[in-house]
């Protein structure tokens, strides 16, 4: 019997109460994500299976992670034959990363990302900003995602990273369109829709603009010094609407 993927690829222990902070530049760091997407195999995906289709699969040294609590609407499976921290569909897994612990060990997300290769299509880095100063740190990581082909996802606490991950799970079979943004039908609501993709306007100016003008067209035809008038806009967001507004339609 083929032994799978997963299997065939040994992962070192990881000693998550190190305190000793890692000498390894942020450059190094970066450098060690690029040369792993070009060294590693091309594996896509990972042949296993969950005894329940519905499961969430768990490696075993998750186990104890706060953010379990927070996964109430799917069954954990703890599995140690898989690579990842989660993973939440046939192609699709989780690597988890506290920020704490990556400003500690910064060469540990470089080396998991080592041993996971290509497998899987949809590679989730889920980052829960436990620091008060995170910025520098999450730069770094934006980097090392784009180099590694890893969608970055940031939660705030435990509670919101586990209801990432069930949320991906929940969401495996469903259509793209079930996520795409609503199409108002409701001439008022496109509107304000339209207005508000002219920076800075936001919902609010557009909702004030409309009531005080009753019409696109008048806005439209409204001096820049009666748009500053309107209560909320300001002379900044006056001058913004009004050149948008009569810039030239393209035309082909």
């Amino acid at each position: 019997m083929e032994m799978p993927i997963a299997a065939k690829i040994p992962r070192k222990e990881v000693i998550s109460n190190s305190n000793k902070p890692a000498t390894i530049q942020s450059k190094s760091i970066v450098n060690a994500a690029q040369t792993t997407t070009k060294e590693l195999p091309t594996t896509t995906g990972a042949k296993i299976t969950a005894s329940n289709p519905h499961c969430i699969l768990v490696h075993p040294k998750q186990r104890g992670n706060p953010i379990l609590k927070s996964i109430q609407n799917c069954p954990l499976e703890f599995r140690d034959d898989i690579l990842p921290d989660y993973v939440v569909g046939r192609t699709t897994c989780v690597l988890y990363l506290s920020l704490k612990y990556h400003q500690l060990n910064p060469d540990y997300i470089c080396q998991r990302l080592k041993e996971l290769g290509k497998m899987y299509e949809l590679r989730v880095l889920l980052v829960q900003v436990d620091t008060p100063e995170p910025h520098a740190a999450l730069k770094t990581l934006t980097r090392i995602s784009l180099l590694a082909d890893l969608t970055l996802m940031l939660a705030w606490n435990a509670e919101e990273a586990g209801k990432m991950i069930e949320t991906y799970k929940l969401f495996e079979k469903r259509p793209p369109d079930w996520i795409m943004e609503r199409v108002d039908a409701n001439p008022h609501q496109k509107l304000v829709s339209a207005l508000t993709n002219i920076k800075p306007v936001n919902k609010t100016d557009a909702t004030t603009l409309l009531q005080n003008f009753g019409s696109l067209e008048k806005i439209i035809n409204a001096s820049e010094d009666r748009l500053s008038q309107v209560t909320g806009l300001g002379p900044r967001k006056a001058k913004k609407l009004y050149k948008t507004l009569q810039e030239p339609f393209l035309t082909k």
